[in-house]
């Protein structure tokens, strides 16, 4: 197992291009099985979860190649019957499979698909809504089968706003000719993104943003030639870490008035907020961060929720960069029971922090940190750690690399461009 060794106190300095979105890059890699023909993506982050997403693919018949950060696939023969399981237990991202197998093959048998684990994460959303559209359902204890002699329009409701789950249905929808709508839909960015491939694939979608989804489906999809929106939570990452370093950072190509507006709001009440120049944004050094108060001096509340509050993925770097800044602020987690866990190590590294339940923590900053050994147990708890190390007195090591791995391209590679001593060792 490989681990990262970082030396703190270094400032986060200089400039940085994040890479396309993660979450986006998985759903329309697997946009290509709904056609023949040529699809070409742009700006694809070469982490962990889009190798294992290839591989998938490329084990159902699909011919992937990649060129720096464009991959080109054709899935001109498509075999569902080949789809590996093991490979659908090592990300979350292979339910974005059932779909586009679905509209294209008529059956797909899935695996229980993994990912982090943060708590309870349904599937119900992606079956039932399927299964409006015409497939029959069968839960098995080793994943579940879906087959249908042909999917049908439906007017869909969901149960929640699930990100995968609309990714999912937009798929089916595209390839099935007639109109869906999809009702409390997600429109995250990368949501959007995913549409407008399938707009470019030949489908007609209205409402892209809203959580109303109109999708005018047609027999047969083309080719298209994409590129995917820059990765904001990485862009965030690496301002948190310019942020709690006392570093000033410049990141470029990423800029997006919305995505802005959402992320800029919570990074600004820990007093961490940066400046849009042109498509870029730019954080500077500052002698202290400061909690920005409710009105009449009452400890504020950063919650997450469905876009566009704060993105969950978000809440455990702020929590670190309010670990350096003065004042209190209470941190809610709603969307995962098992998000928080995570948070006994900041303490044990010398955070003043109340964990007040599973979903809520009280922080209280500024507080010194001091290098220590931990363990990552997810992707963006792996890289709040970094962050912490990154701020830390003395040294730190972070196991379990490769879950940081799964979202971030060359970490550590990247962060020493920027000022940044951190090692890794092992394979």
């Amino acid at each position: 197992m490989a681990r990262f060794i970082v030396q703190g106190g270094q400032p986060i300095e200089g400039c940085f291009t994040p890479t396309g979105n993660k979450n986006a890059a998985l759903p329309m890699l697997a946009a290509c099985l709904l056609t023949d023909q040529t699809v070409t993506l742009r700006r694809v982050p070469d982490i962990a979860d889009v190798r294992v997403m290839c591989e998938l693919l490329g084990t159902l018949g699909v011919s992937v190649t990649r060129n720096r950060d464009v991959v080109t696939l054709r899935a001109s023969e498509v075999d569902p019957d080949r789809l590996s399981p093991e490979f659908c237990k090592q990300i979350r991202g292979s339910i974005l499979l059932a779909g586009p197998l679905l509209a294209r093959c008529g059956r797909v048998n899935l695996a229980p698909p993994g990912g982090d684990v943060i708590g309870r994460r349904r599937l119900d959303a992606h079956l039932h809504g399927l299964a409006e559209m015409g497939a029959e359902l069968a839960v098995r204890p080793d994943g579940f089968q879906l087959t249908t002699s042909g999917l049908r329009p439906a007017d869909l409701l969901l149960d929640e706003a699930s990100v995968t789950a609309t990714e999912n249905l937009v798929m089916a929808a595209a390839a099935t000719p007639g109109i869906h709508i999809i009702y409390n839909a997600a429109c995250e960015p990368h949501v959007q993104d995913v549409c407008r491939l399938l707009e470019a694939m030949g489908a007609e979608i209205t409402g892209i943003g809203t959580n109303r989804l109109v999708v005018k489906g047609c027999s047969e999809l083309g080719g298209a030639d994409v590129k995917l929106g820059a990765d904001y939570i990485e862009a965030a990452s690496y301002l948190a870490a310019a942020a709690v370093t006392g570093g000033s950072l410049r990141v470029c190509d990423v800029h997006i008035p919305s995505v802005h507006r959402v992320l800029h709001r919570s990074f600004d009440r820990l007093g961490a907020g940066w400046e849009v120049d042109g498509r870029d944004w730019v954080y500077t050094a500052r002698e202290r961060l400061r909690v920005g108060d409710d009105l009449g001096g009452a400890i504020p509340k950063i919650e997450d929720g469905i876009w566009p509050a704060t993105p969950s993925d978000l809440m455990s770097l702020l929590i670190v960069v309010a670990t350096r800044a003065e004042g209190s602020i209470l941190f809610f987690e709603k969307m995962f029971e098992s998000r928080m866990v995570w948070v006994d190590r900041l303490i044990s590294m010398g955070a003043r922090i109340v964990q007040c339940d599973p979903h809520r923590v009280l922080v209280n900053g500024p507080s010194p940190l001091s290098g220590s050994h931990q363990t990552s147990p997810d992707i963006r708890a792996g890289m709040a750690l970094i962050l912490a190390a990154l701020s830390a007195k003395g040294e730190s090591i972070i196991e379990n690399a490769h879950m940081i791995d799964r979202g971030y391209q060359q970490m550590d590679l990247r962060l020493r461009e920027l000022g940044a001593r951190i090692e890794r060792e092992g394979e």
